[in-house]
């Protein structure tokens, strides 16, 4: 996690983080119409959820996840796995619907779909992916495989 903020749209990726696919594209926004530039505040609202927060920490049993994901239920979240070492995390947030009547004030709750996802090392087990979801966090917990450690054999020497 980098902790000094991208001067780039406010996308916060650490370009030395071998696991992180965020790729920077150094010509986003640059071609923006001048009309977009009026919403830029609500895109990085938007782009603020569709980049979801992600903690991951490995203990000695697991790899685990936790999103920050507030107003979701878990029918709106989506785990998956994929090639075998890959989780996905992915949702959406429905936009509010807006009354013809309706004056707004100030819109600052983001809306729209996320997609994070982590190659995970080989020692995770797929096969035994665990998630829940409370109070807006979505924890993910997959299992590691015990450490294969080296079969040593000793060898008699003999004399000649």
């Amino acid at each position: 996690m980098s902790l000094i903020p991208s001067i780039f749209g406010g996308r916060r990726s650490n370009v030395f983080d071998p696991f992180s696919q965020d790729v920077w594209d150094p010509f986003e926004g640059f071609f923006t119409p001048s009309s977009a530039l009026a919403n830029a505040s609500t895109a990085r609202d938007v782009a603020a959820f569709t980049n979801a927060r992600v903690d991951w920490k490995e203990t000695s049993e697991a790899h685990v996840f936790k999103a920050d994901l507030p107003g979701l239920k878990k029918e709106e979240v989506k785990v998956e796995v994929e090639d075998k070492n890959v989780l996905q995390i992915s949702g959406e947030r429905s936009k509010e619907n807006e009354e013809k009547n309706d004056k707004w004030h100030r819109v600052e709750r983001a809306s729209g779909k996320f997609m994070r996802r982590f190659r995970l090392p080989e020692n995770a087990k797929m096969e035994e992916v665990k998630a829940t979801m409370e109070n807006g966090v979505l924890t993910v917990v997959i299992p590691k495989a015990p450490e294969k450690k080296p079969q040593v054999k000793s060898i008699d020497i003999s004399a000649n």
